[in-house]
Formats: structure tokens, C-alpha cells, sequence
């Protein structure tokens, strides 16, 4: 029997801080409620009817290992456009929101952001703008397969040098060469050392 492929709907947090997160995905990627009550939120930012819930059972606590256990890492949204993530990461940046670290993964340019829980939030933009061909680069490319989680790079000076007017493609080698590299050590990416 075939598989009939579902697509992929929501998430769903359990959280101790409701009324922070729903504000902290409002924020980030536009999430408004749809239903809201003291304890739950079930949140969208297109037409379906949720696409970020958060439920809120007593008896939750954090977890002071988080970065140890078994768990998922992050939850990505994709823009259309580099443009559009450059704009989105100069927005957040004007409200007091930064990456916790960003990746030129080959395939595609990622923001990471921790939501107040400490849960990452990948923005991000196809590389090729076309999932066809960005699919086929991850299957093929030798670059891929020698550096599959990619090269970090400090968003500002991507930013500054978008905004000075330099095309994707030339600022995309430079980011996957090092040339944007961030100073200082290497980032917190919530996992063991």
C-alpha cells in the first residue's frame, strides 16, 4: 500500500510561560491567536487555523540539562526571499531580538533565535530558490558533503553588505568561504560540548 504523504500542520510547545511565548512568536514570525485562554494558545500565521500551539499543565518545570536530553532542536519558517530574511533580521534586531547563531548551511541561509524557553527557531531562505535544485545540491555536492552543517556568519556585516548592495550570489560564496565570519568563540548551539 502506498504511502499517502500528510503535510506537516503545527507544533505544539508545553510551557510554563504561555503568555511569553505567544508574545515572543508574535513577534518573531507574526503568530496571532486564534483561541487564547490562561492556560493554552493555539497560534497561526497564514490562513490555517494554528501553526504554533502552546499548552500549559501544571506541574512543568525547566530543565536545567535540556541541552543533553534527547529532545527537538529547533523549529524552522522559510522566506521567500533572501531579502526578506535580511529585512525580518534587521526588524528583530531594532526590537532587541538577535540570533543566537547563524549558518550558511549550502542549501539555504539560517537565522537560529531561542524563544524564551531556550527552544531555537530557525528562519531561513532557499539558497536557489527553487527546491528542486537547492534538493539536488544537498544530494550531490561535494561541498555538502564535506561541511553538511555549514559556516557561520555574523549577520550584521551580511546585513551592512546586502544593504550596500551586494548581489546574493556573492555575498552566499563568501558566507559558505568564511568571509563573514563572527568574531569571538564559537556559538551556544544548545548542545553537549
Amino acid at each position: 500500500m502506498d504511502i499517502i504523504k500528510p503535510a506537516f500542520h503545527h507544533v505544539t510547545f508545553k510551557t510554563s510561560r504561555p503568555a511569553e511565548m505567544v508574545a515572543w512568536y508574535g513577534r518573531v514570525i507574526g503568530a496571532t491567536p486564534t483561541f487564547q485562554d490562561e492556560s493554552n494558545a493555539w497560534t497561526t500565521n497564514d490562513a490555517a487555523n494554528h501553526r504554533v500551539a502552546f499548552v500549559s499543565p501544571r506541574g512543568l518545570s525547566d530543565d536545567p540539562d535540556k541541552r543533553s536530553h534527547n529532545g527537538m532542536h529547533h523549529s524552522a519558517f522559510e522566506y521567500g526571499s533572501f531579502g526578506d530574511l535580511m529585512a525580518s533580521y534587521a526588524r528583530l534586531r531594532d526590537e532587541g531580538i538577535l540570533p543566537a547563531f547563524c549558518l550558511d548551511h549550502g542549501l539555504t541561509v539560517s537565522l537560529y533565535y531561542r524563544d524564551p524557553e531556550s527552544n531555537f527557531v530557525e528562519l531561513q531562505c532557499d539558497s536557489f530558490g527553487d527546491w528542486e535544485r537547492s534538493t539536488e545540491w544537498m544530494r550531490t555536492s561535494a561541498d555538502f558533503k564535506t561541511n553538511p552543517i555549514g559556516t557561520f556568519f555574523d549577520p550584521e556585516r551580511v546585513y551592512q553588505a546586502h544593504m550596500a548592495g551586494v548581489n546574493f550570489d556573492v555575498l552566499h560564496v563568501g558566507m559558505r568561504k568564511g568571509d563573514y565570519a563572527p568574531a569571538g568563540p564559537p556559538p551556544d548551539l544548545g548542545m553537549p560540548v
